[in-house]
């Protein structure tokens, strides 16, 4: 008898693996090679817990990424917070500086505004209001006395109407230089207009058409009308001191001085006071004409209307222009 034909063996569908040799699970059971332990899957070995394996570093459990640090949270917000306080002190600045902006930008704005309706105004025609034209009238009349030529302000010829009101015709016969007021005054009149800051002193000498009186008119320059007012109010009531005269050789008033004066009087016209000294051309002295002679004579209606042209012409109303730039508004 044969012996029997040994059974062939079936492969098996898992690997084999070496005696002695661990499997992935790192244990074999004993008395069976290759089996694991029961139980042994999926257990860690004691002490590998907590327990990096080497160059396992920087890999953690799953999801461990997405989980921040212990205070994480508190120091993001206080970034957050800090951001925030940043982001709102830079609006709080931008709205500050805005608004400096704006209110320098309107003021110089109002400025420009304000300097071109003024340049405007200034430059463009328009009426004159009264206080203009009441300051156009006083400059005017203030600065004749030098703006006009000497022949302007005692004109050559002066009408006047003597006591039979017949006209008659008063001549002038010499200019005098301008003088200080006080040089060319009597004492009690030289007082009040050094006290009241008199500028200067006009004097000119006329005859009447007949040569037989004569008069000196001499005008007192001072600063405004107000104050002429003022000086006017402190000189003497005197008819015997006033104007000196000016006497001129050669002419029917070369006989003409302060003793042969018969009346003197003055009269106020704008900022000048307008002083008159009036006498005989054949050399008469006060003492020597009865009182009745001199006043029922032409002496004084002749110094007085001199005097009076003189001061017209000085202190007329000026022709005022209507407008800033004339007379087209």
């Amino acid at each position: 008898m044969s012996p029997p034909e040994p059974r062939p063996r079936r492969s098996s569908p898992w690997p084999a693996r070496a005696a002695g040799v661990r499997g992935d699970a790192g244990d074999r059971a004993p008395g069976g090679a290759g089996r694991p332990r029961p139980g042994a899957a999926g257990r860690p070995r004691p002490g590998a817990a907590g327990r990096p394996r080497p160059g396992s570093e920087g890999r953690g459990l799953p999801g461990a990424a997405d989980r921040p640090w212990p205070g994480a949270r508190a120091t993001a917000a206080r970034q957050d917070a800090a951001r925030r306080a940043e982001l709102e002190r830079g609006v709080r600045f931008r709205t500050l500086f805005l608004v400096i902006m704006g209110v320098l930008l309107a003021v110089a704005a109002t400025d420009v505004l304000l300097g071109t309706v003024g340049l405007l105004q200034e430059i463009s025609p328009r009426p004159l209001t009264a206080a203009e034209r009441a300051r156009y009238a006083a400059q005017d009349v203030a600065r004749r006395w030098n703006a006009l030529p000497p022949g302007k302000v005692f004109p050559e010829q002066v009408e006047y109407v003597g006591l039979t009101r017949v006209k008659q015709v008063a001549r002038r016969v010499g200019v005098a230089a301008a003088a200080p007021c006080t040089s060319v005054v009597d004492a009690p009149v030289a007082t009040a207009l050094r006290r009241h800051g008199c500028r200067v002193m006009l004097r000119a000498t006329y005859v009447d058409q007949s040569s037989a009186f004569v008069a000196t008119v001499g005008v007192a320059v001072l600063p405004d009308e107000e104050t002429r007012v003022d000086t006017a109010a402190d000189l003497p009531v005197d008819d015997r001191v006033g104007v000196r005269p000016v006497s001129f050789a050669g002419t029917p008033a070369d006989a003409f001085g302060a003793a042969q004066r018969q009346r003197t009087g003055w009269a106020g016209a704008g900022p000048y006071i307008v002083f008159s000294a009036a006498g005989y051309t054949d050399g008469r002295t006060r003492e020597s004409v009865p009182t009745e002679e001199i006043l029922h004579s032409e002496l004084w209606p002749f110094a007085q209307s001199v005097a009076g042209r003189v001061g017209h012409v000085l202190a007329a109303p000026p022709e005022i222009p209507r407008c800033t730039k004339g007379n087209a508004c």
